[in-house]
């Protein structure tokens, strides 16, 4: 290989400048829209295509997938799906505020159901698209530029006559930037874009006095008014959006919340999404106030109807709705687009400028065009009349010419060589005429019913129309009042016909404040099964069923209903579960799984232990571990509000096998697998904190662990019953904490 065909570069300096072509092709070519027609490349090769097809707004729809092929087959070669998706949003009334396309069959719905595939929906333009978007691209009012391939041409940017990046919004990511305008009424656009032109020093606040704010099609409540001219002045800023909710009273007293309007952040899976929040606000015991919740939406608009209790506070509900849920949602407002070339992010006044700015550049071009048509048209016009009124002397020279080069050279010269006349005058009046090219022409080719009196006053009567447009439009050329006064009838002209009312209501609201309700303190009974399912009941349902509760529960204890339930484990960790997450019933309801309303697992470890925090708050705690570590502990210390925190420090390869509160117990009891027992009291055991080991309270073996832990009291005689023999506790000699105590002498603990 010729080693000077090799160019040497630094890496990193090849790999940054191939990322930040990269990233330009992305922003400027794919990603972002043009602020001038408000369009990303993808919709504005979508419309062009759209309309080279001559699929127009009164003509017949055509399949989707035609209008795809076409356009990626010419115009945008990077895939079906983008296509289709953006032909897509463009046809959606609740995605756009001035849909650009008009869609025939399944193009999706607000709830978030995606479009029937492209071989079954149609489309064609909407009216206003093929006036305001694509109306004078026959006029060579933009530029075009050779597509990917260079065998067609397409429009550098459409000639939009309408501040649509304002009117429909956009939503892009692109490389290290992104673009988010929300989409704002028409009507009110045309206004401030028409007062703009009035007076180019407007200030923002003057121009939000024609714009409010943005406009969704969804509607809703934007409830910070006074934000919004900081964000309008910068480009950037949020948006607090809220839906539109109607109480509704029923007949049996109760009232529902329907919810008519949704926040435009909404739109899609996020209804659904809504839905099962409201559905877990209840299930976490958040709200007890709601009965039923359906979505009853349809093509006439949205209406999700929550059923409420009777005594219900309806409007504090709607607060929890607004703070848990996306029916009070924020809008991020970056107002990115493309301005001459680059990225910018554009206020409201910058935009605004940019638009007109362009309407002016394009009414120049239209004009100059139109204008130059005009002065052809007249030139053809008054030799077509100077002609008439020498008719007789131009039929003459036609019969005495050999071809139509001599006869056109008399016309416009005046030359007579070679041609036969029938009086001398007329050869003198031939060499007179000095009719232009153009002029010739257009003789040659007339026809003779032109000669009929009423076809000669009609060419007057157009000459005189000529006459005046040609005025007209230089006036419009040399005056920008002018040429502002047709910018403005036009932008009337579509206000008039494509404006709305405004959907969305602005307005400063108060920040939803939530008071929850509170509880009645009552006096509950805790039961846990041996399979694990927990649950509460009234304290006097227990005491009418306290034998079979106490016999088939492995804990039963009283606590309070606004407490607290600590759950230890045999891996040392401590969890709590509010009282209320707890299912409260009839005696014999199943109750729910205790993993599912904690943090427990069940297949990493085991309950050692569960009582009421209050308990726990009022004693000390005995924790004993396998390896024969012991401790006491504060029961202040496990007062926490984390829902799960380490009980104990364990060592490598220790469980905890006893946590226990100290009451009346005088001595602790310990066995261990290989049937040791030791006994001491319990003073001997030291008060650590939570995060210490503790002591060793027994020697052990090598394979042996403690396995049970028993307690006796001066008041109480305890008995166990081991390998067959009835040992009494009281009866068996104690010993000090870290002894050890064999088997052999186990005879001496039976009961004389």
């Amino acid at each position: 290989m010729d080693d000077s065909r090799i160019i040497k570069t630094e890496y990193s300096e090849e790999m940054q400048k191939s990322f930040i072509d990269y990233a330009m092709s992305v922003i400027i070519a794919r990603a972002l829209p043009d602020v001038r027609d408000g369009l990303k490349p993808v919709q504005r090769r979508t419309l062009y295509d759209m309309y080279e097809l001559g699929i127009r707004y009164d003509r017949p729809y055509r399949k989707s997938a035609r209008i795809v092929g076409d356009t990626m087959g010419k115009y945008h070669p990077h895939g079906d799906s983008s296509i289709y998706e953006a032909l897509v949003v463009m046809t959606q009334e609740f995605k756009r505020g001035l849909p650009l396309v008009d869609g025939h069959g399944n193009f999706g719905n607000i709830e978030g159901d995606g479009a029937a595939a492209m071989r079954y929906t149609e489309a064609r333009l909407q009216r206003v698209t093929q006036e305001a978007f694509l109306g004078d691209l026959d006029k060579d009012v933009v530029d075009f530029v050779p597509n990917f391939d260079e065998t067609e041409k397409e429009p550098s940017v459409l000639p939009v006559k309408i501040p649509n990046f304002l009117v429909n919004g956009s939503e892009g990511i692109a490389v290290g930037m992104a673009t988010s305008t929300p989409p704002h009424n028409l009507g009110e656009v045309i206004d401030a874009m028409k007062a703009y032109m009035k007076n180019e020093s407007i200030t923002t606040k003057e121009l939000m006095r024609c714009l409010k704010g943005p406009d969704f099609p969804t509607g809703g409540i934007v409830t910070n008014k006074d934000d919004l001219p900081g964000i309008y002045e910068t480009g950037t800023g949020k948006i607090k959006i809220r839906g539109k909710v109607e109480f509704e009273k029923q007949k049996n007293g109760r009232t529902n919340v329907v919810i008519t309007e949704i926040p435009y952040t909404m739109i899609g899976m996020n209804i659904s999404k809504f839905l099962s929040d409201v559905a877990g606000l209840v299930e976490s015991k958040k709200t007890m106030d709601v009965t039923d919740i359906s979505n009853q939406s349809s093509k006439e608009g949205i209406r999700i109807v929550i059923e409420l209790r009777k005594d219900a506070d309806a409007e504090n509900f709607v607060n929890l709705l607004y703070k848990k849920t996306r029916l009070e949602d924020t809008f991020g407002v970056n107002m990115l687009a493309i301005c001459d070339g680059r990225p910018e992010t554009m206020g409201l006044k910058a935009i605004l400028k940019a638009t007109v700015d362009f309407q002016f550049q394009i009414a120049t071009r239209k004009y100059n065009n139109l204008l130059a048509k005009e002065l052809e048209r007249k030139e053809i016009q008054e030799g077509l009349i100077k002609a008439c009124n020498v008719i007789d002397l131009i039929i003459e020279i036609l019969r005495g010419s050999r071809d139509r080069a001599m006869a056109k050279a008399c016309l416009v010269e005046g030359k007579t060589t070679g041609l036969k006349f029938k009086a001398k005058e007329s050869r003198i009046m031939a060499a007179q005429l000095s009719f232009t090219e153009k002029q010739a022409n257009a003789i040659l080719e007339m026809r003779l019913y032109k000669l009929i009196g009423l076809e000669i006053d009609a060419l007057i009567k157009e000459h005189d129309e000529t006459v005046a447009n040609i005025y007209r439009y230089e006036d419009i050329l040399e005056r920008r009042d002018s040429m502002a006064q047709v910018i403005i009838n036009e932008l009337d002209g579509y206000k008039k016909a494509y404006a709305r009312k405004r959907r969305t209501v602005i307005e400063n609201a108060e920040e939803a404040v939530y008071k929850e309700k509170e509880v009645e303190e009552t006096e509950v009974v805790f039961l846990m099964d041996r399979f694990g399912y927990a649950r509460t009941i009234d304290f006097a349902v227990y005491e009418r069923n306290k034998e079979a509760a106490d016999g088939e529960n492995l804990f039963v204890f009283s606590c309070k209903n606004t407490g607290k339930v600590c759950l230890f484990t045999s891996a040392g960790q401590l969890h709590t579960i509010k009282v209320m997450d707890l299912p409260y019933g009839k005696f014999r309801d199943k109750g729910t799984p205790i993993d599912n309303v904690s943090n427990f697992n069940s297949e990493k470890e085991e309950i050692v232990f569960i009582t009421s925090q209050t308990e726990l708050n009022l004693r000390q705690v005995i924790f004993v571990t396998a390896q024969g570590m012991a401790k006491l502990v504060s029961g202040g210390e496990f007062d926490v509000s984390k829902r799960t925190v380490a009980a104990t420090k364990l060592g490598e390869g220790d469980r905890v096998v006893n946590v226990t509160p100290v009451t009346e117990q005088r001595n602790i009891v310990l066995q261990t697998k290989e049937g040791y027992f030791l006994k001491f009291d319990i003073e001997e055991i030291p008060e650590k904190k939570k995060a210490a080991l503790g002591v060793r309270a027994m020697k052990l073996g090598a394979r042996d662990f403690v396995e049970n832990v028993y307690y006796t009291s001066n008041t109480t005689d305890s008995s166990i019953e081991y390998k067959g023999k009835n040992i009494s506790l009281n009866h068996m000699k104690s010993a000090h904490r870290d002894g050890k105590r064999s088997e052999e002498h186990t005879s001496e603990l039976q009961s004389p």
